[in-house]
């Protein structure tokens, strides 16, 4: 059973610095997509940050590009989102998603929801003023 576990969100200052931890069990494979998103209350989740496993390309989407950085410890199996300068508008429910190899959903795109197969229960991040 794939178990993803969020952990480090908090609340923190304009311009501080947060990295939240995503621990996975039940999924190990050596190459794959795995992810970060948010939403916040009346919008939409969207995508921050990916990764792809293996060769380790990441992608990011333009709000944070250059703030935040995805990155995974295979030996822990676990995925990171450090997070830099945070702004207001990056307060959000943080999520962690990870896609099958093969057999999942159809590939709808790198940063949409569809895409990923699996989901943990997010955690808060608020960044005050």
């Amino acid at each position: 059973q794939v178990q993803l576990v969020e952990s480090g969100g908090d609340v923190v200052q304009a311009g501080g610095s947060l990295r939240l931890s995503c621990a996975v069990s039940g999924y190990t494979y050596s190459s794959s997509w795995m992810g970060w998103f948010r939403q916040a209350p009346g919008k939409e989740r969207e995508g921050v940050a990916v990764i792809y496993t293996g060769v380790d390309n990441t992608y990011y989407a333009d709000s944070v590009k250059g703030r935040f950085t995805i990155s995974k410890d295979n030996a822990e199996n676990t995925l990171y989102l450090q997070m830099n300068s945070l702004k207001p508008e990056d307060t959000a429910m943080y999520y962690c998603a990870a896609r099958l190899p093969s057999g999942g959903r159809p590939w709808s795109g790198t940063f949409s929801s569809s895409t990923y197969d699996y989901w943990g229960q997010g955690t808060q991040v608020t960044v005050s003023s």
